[in-house]
């Protein structure tokens, strides 16, 4: 695995854990830790020993408390323009990737935290987290995406409201607005539940469940035809070695055994 200064990364059976390591910033996200992480999801997608992705927060504090206010206050028109597509761009690797990745969010997802999780394709939250787009608080609006992913994920009019106030929600008004999958007591629970999930999404076909991932998004994309792209899909998935021996193991009633091709 590569060294970061700001993230740890470890690989077991498959998946690939990326902690954000900044436990004495509450993990906030600054410049240099978004470059990081764009270069830990470029792993993901290079390396074909990996299977799928936990993405966390060190300690039980926070996941990502927000992103760094020192770099946020010295921003201007041009520049500030610049920040905030870096930080989408990289946020977009990780909702397109074409391996399942899972946010386990411990304690405090707030501004960019919250935004981080929502690229994600399924978030499971301590019972402590919280959630929260505070911007405006700051006489700004989210950056990465955060306007956009929470209104897919709870609807324009809750998204409006916690936008404007800037209000924080606990992890079970989360989980009624479905901006999160699963509540659970512990982070080391919620490491189990993303682990027991995975090894139950890395036992399917990978080039299926890749192409699952692109057509749901394609589905909150007004310039692609979500229809066309399923049907795209259908038909790639028709020419794989994955589809014979899926289809051959269902008629067979043996249990498949995917390989990626």
């Amino acid at each position: 695995m590569s060294a970061y200064k700001n993230l740890l990364t470890s690989l077991d059976q498959g998946i690939f854990t990326i902690t954000i390591n900044r436990e004495d910033k509450l993990n906030a996200l600054n410049i240099e830790t978004i470059a990081e992480i764009r270069q830990a999801f470029q792993q993901v997608y290079d390396d074909k020993s990996i299977k799928a992705v936990i993405l966390t927060g060190a300690g039980k504090k926070a996941f990502v408390a927000g992103a760094d206010i020192t770099e946020i206050a010295e921003l201007n028109e041009m520049n500030g323009r610049k920040f905030a597509e870096s930080g989408q761009e990289v946020f977009a690797m990780i909702e397109e990737c074409h391996k399942p990745v899972i946010a386990v969010v411990n304690g405090f997802a707030l501004g960019g935290g919250c935004e981080v999780a929502m690229a994600c394709h399924v978030r499971i939250a301590t019972a402590n987290a919280k959630f929260g787009q505070p911007e405006v608080n700051l006489g700004v609006i989210p950056g990465y995406g955060g306007t956009q992913r929470l209104t897919q994920l709870v609807g324009k009019g809750k998204a409006l409201e916690l936008l404007m106030t800037g209000d924080v929600i606990g992890a079970q008004e989360a989980l009624s607005l479905r901006l999160v999958n699963y509540v659970v007591e512990t982070k080391e629970e919620a490491l189990a539940k993303a682990q027991e999930i995975l090894s139950k999404i890395m036992s399917k076909a990978p080039i299926a469940v890749g192409l699952v991932i692109g057509c749901v998004n394609a589905a909150f994309d007004s310039e692609r035809n979500g229809y066309q792209i399923e049907a795209n899909g259908f038909a790639n998935c028709c020419k794989t070695a994955d589809f014979k021996e899926g289809t051959s193991a269902f008629l067979a009633k043996r249990k498949a055994s995917f390989i990626g091709e």
